[in-house]
């Protein structure tokens, strides 16, 4: 039987049928498929060199290259729109890495109203994110002082921007995207935040402005609002319930609360407390802020430059979240201090709460906030 040969429509060499390869309606010899075709990274599929979507980092054909990717606006390489990046939310815009952080660089002070596109940093479980707000002041509101503080944040991954705040007497606001408090303890670089911040002079804790806000995503207290309503409710209640404690733990003065975080005041349950908080209208100047659509604030916190307290409040932040889900109203109103003592595993938290005399054992020595 004689074999059944094709014609190689590129160089005309007639080859065997089961060396021949069709790719794009063409039909191939073994060495045109070699010289002129290669395959797609994505899908597997052979086209033409000549259609190739990528660049030289990546191989895409046509469909993958529109479904999958894009190309960044300042340098043209392909990324992924997983790993595009964009400035001040514009989605016409979309960046690379390495080019969002160039842009930043010439930008490294934003506005007190800008809000780029949030970067969510760690698992996804449970939907509880927590956004830093910290302040610095002392040393100027200086560029070259932000790009090195922004140096450090972000040299693996975009965790922080910073923004000029009205409030300080010569600072500025270091704001991270949101984290889960794993990333925020594991892979956020705080410590070399908050020590370039230091070597560079400014302060936190030694200032009469500035505060440390920790944003709650309100995701985390619920599927539903009445269901996040509810839990924020125990919250508000237990800041209410424990307030001197918390008074004590924030390092904040009675003036400065009063002023930067005031109180919705005590009341017989946590629905009471939360209807209290609806009818203040006090704005954002509260102990919890309520008035963002997509996170609680809380406010009480006096700045710092020191790594342990800033972990420590987040890690009391988080157990407050776990008492306002895991609580019912009444658990929460026979709740004592020690009693929630009693629920703290973290050694930041315990070392802080031995510091500001709020554990059950003796207190121990500690070095002041910066």
């Amino acid at each position: 039987m004689e074999e059944t040969t094709y014609i190689c429509e590129r160089c005309g060499e007639r080859v065997p049928a089961d060396a021949c390869t069709m790719v794009a309606d063409t039909i191939l010899c073994p060495d045109c498929v070699d010289t002129y075709t290669t395959v797609c990274d994505c899908c597997g599929e052979r086209l033409f060199v000549s259609d190739d979507h990528g660049d030289e980092n990546i191989t895409l054909c046509e469909h993958c290259y529109e479904r999958h990717y894009t190309n960044c606006e300042r340098c043209g390489r392909v990324i992924s729109y997983s790993d595009a990046y964009y400035e001040d939310d514009d989605e016409d815009e979309p960046l690379c890495y390495d080019c969002l952080q160039a842009r930043l660089q010439q930008a490294t002070i934003h506005d007190y109203s800008y809000t780029p596109r949030l970067i969510f940093h760690g698992e996804r479980d449970n939907e509880r994110f927590f956004g830093v707000e910290l302040e610095i002041d002392g040393n100027g509101k200086s560029r070259k002082n932000a790009g090195e503080i922004l140096n450090v944040a972000n040299e693996d991954a975009q965790n922080l921007y910073i923004k000029s705040d009205g409030s300080l007497d010569c600072g500025m606001e270091l704001v991270t995207h949101p984290m889960t408090l794993q990333y925020h303890l594991e892979q956020m670089p705080w410590k070399n935040v908050l020590r370039k911040a230091v070597e560079l002079g400014y302060l936190s804790h030694r200032t009469t402005t500035c505060g440390l806000h920790v944003h709650i995503s309100r995701a985390a207290f619920g599927e539903t609002e009445q269901e996040q309503e509810l839990s924020i409710a125990r919250l508000l209640y237990f800041v209410e319930k424990f307030w001197t404690e918390l008074l004590r733990f924030s390092r904040r003065t009675e003036r400065q609360i009063n002023r930067w975080a005031a109180r919705y005041g005590m009341k017989l349950s946590p629905k009471a407390v939360m209807e209290s908080a609806k009818d203040s209208r006090a704005g954002r100047y509260t102990a919890v802020n309520l008035t963002n659509e997509d996170t609680v604030e809380i406010r009480i916190f006096r700045g710092t430059l020191k790594y342990n307290t800033l972990i420590a409040t987040l890690q009391l932040v988080n157990a407050i979240c776990d008492v306002a889900l895991l609580l019912s109203d009444e658990e929460l109103q026979e709740l004592s201090w020690h009693g929630f003592l009693d629920r703290i595993r973290e050694p930041e938290l315990i070392q802080y709460l031995k510091e500001r005399n709020l554990y059950k054992n003796d207190p121990v020595m500690y070095e002041e906030d910066e």
